[in-house]
């Protein structure tokens, strides 16, 4: 009988390399498909015995049934005998299922059948007769689905009209792990192929894929199918299509390359500073890399529902509109960074990530901490105005909160699952990533850091990489015939005088730079000034565990790194730089100075303590003469001094005495991280109801900055940094309620509103006008109105950020529940609102318990392991300080222990809380007498 020969056949199907007969029983009786037959294959990862080579895809999503259907014919090599192919598919109903030979004759004549098991989320289908080892196969199969709900695979998505109709879409987004939610294939990124794609659509709609298209041909009904041309090989996670009817604004890059920016057709006149913006950086890229795009076209394009930031499928990248879209009436300073960057990030991905891909997920940081460091070398290089070179300071901040917490994990790490996978797309992968490639950078110079990087491009282009490709293609040498030019190589000999001048010994780059990969964490250096000897240790940072803790010792065993440090001092013309790959060192100086100043410009990923009086000896530097040091090195110091206080290394006396120089500060950067602390201790304290410190830190804010406030003016004027500076300060003030801001924001708002909305704002402070317009209950209602009908999406974000600021406890629940129904306010805008309402002192409570009791759905509409499902557990979480509500988190986690248990982020919740509370019990006492005492001496003066 057929089934019975199916359900004996696994056991040695596989051949050469398989378990013996008694290991593979075992495994079948524990790998059950859906139809009670043993799954023949136990792995998460697929089996590397078949592989796909080209990709004959045709999928109609229909946008009227809201179904898809559609064919795969997959050309397969085999590389060992076999009578079973795996593959991926989730959520896909199978209807047919053959094998074809190389001429395409069918290697049976019946329908083979089709196993599934869910779990690892993969089908497996029987071939009758063996499938022989280097013979080219086709797998044919026919599938159909619902158009997805959510915002991975192929989903729909919805918008509006300026006429209040509504219009529906198609749409893809695949990494990691949902291309086979739209087809069945090979899902995983080492599997490379070609793809020739064919979308069946209706006549008022346009249909867009990586490729352009090659031919439109009609068929019956009114259907049209466009053929797109054959894709350069990539993988599955990179294949997109969209069905759609948006408009377009298109221009040219100098080398040929047609550049189309996508959106709803009434906010094309949004689209023109994305065009001008990708032009200019995908030009900047060719030119960098030395590689040409290599593909005729590149469509950016503005999805109305879209989870998150932008994704890089090659030649279709799709955005949030927030991320691509600017409206030049109502968008800010910010808003034009955030859109430049992003792009700026999408279009390194055709390099990193598309033309050479990381071979697994564990070294996702090849592709993401790649695109986030050239984010800030493009931006900087194209719109040198908006000095993005500042804010790579707050990319390597975020970098070390996450890293300074015991549960972080090493930048390159194990990821088996979808779940896994998922978390991998975070601070450490991206942030910290971008951090140490720009400490990499300095290390190596430019030259030979661009150098190795054209070659890593180059030796791996349309393959697949490993953490260690990257370090053998940086340090070692290379031959002329690896390169169609000679300009971007580099000698043995080069390489070891770049050495020689940074440590005065070769290095063994790949040694320095596993150290930094491989293990988790980022190190403190701790400097003594000795006359002229400078006595160095390091060790691990730890921000949750104090070095009085008794576990203390045991969190620093088995960490060293090899720091390339650079210091200047008081005597120095130029930076000075030391490579400490041991616990201790010591550096001599060629004389006796006043000060020494470690991590020049932060270009090093590491924080430094100075003992002794060594920082009595900056702050007297930045109060007697601050721009001694660069206003890098000044914000550097400022973030430091208060990780210090946090981890028990530093008293909060001494990094508030540093922080009284800005009152004399000129530069933005330093002002907005003094002012970012001061403000965390004002919401840490308010929340937890302690009215005579809260008083306390609102008043000396106010007084002490009161020259930097007065001084920012309502309007649109300025560089990018004064514009953040002034966003920054003037929600502040507000927020205090300093009376000269809340009465001018009421009068911008009370205008506003009487104009029907119609009257322009200062794009840098609308959010803050709407936030004081939303306290009054007319003015809420009114913004609400005004939400549903906006057709600017940074305008709508503002709008719900200062909803979630109302006093009124039912408006905030309101709100929340109209993010979870998803008309008014779509769903894709839950995770921030629930953030918006949790950092809220009248909130916090209520966000909390609305993701307690709808956890279900907001894992079934956002992803266990998402971002979305990391960015609400430690949005609600990071704003409690007690153990009473640390134990009502902990009982939580442990009442969805199945879910929760496969999760990094719950240990990260779990520390931030315990770090918030440890630090009130050991520094409540000591900013309550400082304050005291400061506004003192303030009132006197």
């Amino acid at each position: 009988m057929f089934l019975l020969v199916l359900a004996l056949l696994p056991l040695v199907a596989f051949g050469t390399g398989q378990a013996s007969d008694s290991t593979a029983r075992a495994d079948e009786s524990a790998r059950t498909a859906t139809n009670g037959l043993p799954f023949p294959w136990s792995k998460v990862r697929l089996p590397n015995y078949i592989v796909p080579v080209h990709y004959h895809l045709l999928v109609h999503p229909n946008l009227t049934t809201l179904r898809f259907a559609g064919s795969a014919k997959i050309e397969i090599d085999v590389k060992n005998n076999t009578n079973w192919v795996v593959l991926h598919s989730k959520g896909l109903d199978i209807t047919e299922a053959t094998i074809l030979d190389e001429s395409e004759a069918h290697l049976s004549d019946r329908v083979l059948p089709v196993l599934e098991y869910p779990p690892h989320e993969q089908i497996a289908i029987f071939s009758p007769k063996i499938l022989n080892s280097g013979e080219k196969y086709f797998l044919y199969l026919q599938f159909a689905a619902p158009l997805g709900s959510g915002y991975h695979g192929l989903y729909r998505g919805t918008y509006k009209t300026k006429a209040g109709q509504t219009r529906v879409l198609a749409s893809t987004h695949f990494e990691p792990t949902s291309a086979r939610m739209a087809f069945p294939c090979f899902d995983e990124p080492s599997f490379k192929a070609n793809y020739s794609i064919r979308i069946r659509r209706q006549a008022p709609y346009i249909s867009l894929s990586n490729m352009p298209i090659e031919q439109t041909v009609e068929l019956a009904n009114g259907l049209l199918e466009d053929h797109f041309d054959t894709s350069v090989q990539m993988s599955s996670y990179l294949v997109a299509f969209i069905v759609c009817d948006f408009k377009m604004v298109t221009g040219t890059t100098s080398s040929g390359v047609e550049v189309s920016i996508y959106a709803v057709p009434d906010k094309w006149h949004q689209t023109h500073y994305a065009l001008e913006a990708a032009l200019k950086i995908l030009e900047f890229y060719e030119k960098y890399f030395n590689i040409y795009y290599p593909l005729p076209k590149l469509d950016l394009i503005a999805i109305p529902d879209f989870q998150s930031g932008a994704m890089e499928n090659w030649g279709l990248n799709t955005y949030r509109e927030t991320a691509l879209l600017l409206d030049p009436a109502t968008s800010s300073a910010s808003d034009q960074l955030w859109v430049t960057m992003v792009i700026g990030h999408e279009l390194a991905h055709q390099w990193f990530g598309n033309l050479v891909t990381m071979e697994w997920w564990n070294d996702i940081w090849l592709n993401e901490g790649f695109a986030r460091y050239m984010e800030f070398v493009s931006v900087d290089a194209t719109y040198p105005e908006l000095r993005v070179e500042d804010y790579l300071l707050g990319t390597c901040f975020a970098a070390i909160g996450r890293d300074s917490l015991n549960s972080s994990r090493p930048i390159s790490c194990t990821a088996d699952n979808p779940t896994q996978i998922k978390e991998m797309f975070d601070t450490v992968s991206y942030d910290k990533g971008a951090c140490i490639l720009h400490m990499l950078r300095h290390f190596l110079t430019d030259e030979v850091f661009q150098s190795g990087i054209v070659r890593y491009l180059r030796k791996f282009r349309y393959k697949n990489a490993k953490n260690e490709d990257l370090w053998d293609s940086l340090a070692n040498t290379c031959s002329e015939d690896e390169f169609t030019s000679g300009e971007y190589c580099y000698t043995g000999n080069q390489a070891t005088k770049n050495a020689y001048r940074y440590t005065g010994e070769h290095m063994d780059l790949k040694a320095i730079m596993n150290t930094w990969t491989l293990q988790r964490g980022i190190p403190l250096v701790k400097v003594r000034q000795q006359g002229s000897k400078l006595f160095l240790t390091q060790e691990r940072f730890v921000k949750t565990t104090h070095p009085s803790d008794p576990l203390w010792a045991s969190l620093q065993k088995g960490f060293l790194w090899h720091i390339p440090l650079t210091y200047k001092t008081s005597h120095s013309q130029s930076d000075m730089r030391h490579l400490l790959d041991t616990q201790s060192g010591v550096l001599d100086l060629d004389e006796n100075v006043d000060w020494v100043k470690f991590n020049s410009d932060m270009n090093g990923y590491y924080i430094v303590h100075y003992e002794g009086d060594g920082w009595e000896r900056l702050s007297a530097v930045l109060r007697n003469n601050f721009t001694a040091l660069t206003h890098k090195d000044r914000a550097n110091l400022i973030h430091n001094a208060f990780q210090l206080v946090t981890a028990g290394q530093l008293s909060l006396n001494t990094a508030l005495n540093l922080i009284t120089y800005l009152q004399s500060e000129t530069h933005n950067v330093p002002l907005i991280q003094g002012l970012g602390y001061l403000e965390a201790f004002y919401r840490m304290v308010e929340k937890r109801g302690l009215s005579d410190v809260t008083q306390n830190v609102k008043d000396f804010i106010l007084q002490f900055f009161q020259g930097v406030i007065d001084r920012q003016t309502w309007s649109d004027r300025g560089s990018i940094s004064d514009r953040r500076l002034r966003s920054e300060v003037l929600s502040l003030a507000c927020d205090l309620g300093y009376p000269p801001c809340l009465k001018t924001a009421k009068q911008f708002f009370s205008d506003w509103r009487t104009s029907n909305g119609t009257v322009s704002l200062p794009g840098d402070v609308t959010e803050t006008i709407f936030s004081i317009g939303a306290q009054e209950p007319e003015g809420w209602d009114f913004l609400l109105g005004r939400y549903t009908t906006c057709m600017s999406e940074a305008q709508k974000e503002k709008i719900l950020s200062a909803l979630a600021t109302s006093q009124d406890p039912t408006k905030l629940i309101r709100l929340l529940y109209l993010g979870m129904e998803g008309q008014i306010i779509k769903n894709m805008e839950l995770p921030s609102l629930i953030y918006g309402v949790a950092r809220n002192p009248k909130g916090t409570v209520l966000a909390w318990n609305f993701v307690k009791n709808n956890w279900d759905k907001l894992v079934e509409k956002f992803q266990l392991g998402s971002s979305s499902i990391r960015s609400i557990i430690i949005g609600t979480t990071a704003q409690f300080s007690s153990k009473e509500e640390l134990n009502d988190i902990k009982d939580f986690f442990e009442s969805i222990k199945d879910q929760s248990s496969q999760l990094r982020v719950t240990q990260v919740a779990l520390e931030n809380v315990g770090k918030n509370i440890m630090w009130l019990e050991k520094n409540l006492e000591t900013l309550r007498t400082w304050l005291i005492r400061t506004l003192t001496l303030l009132q006197k003066k």
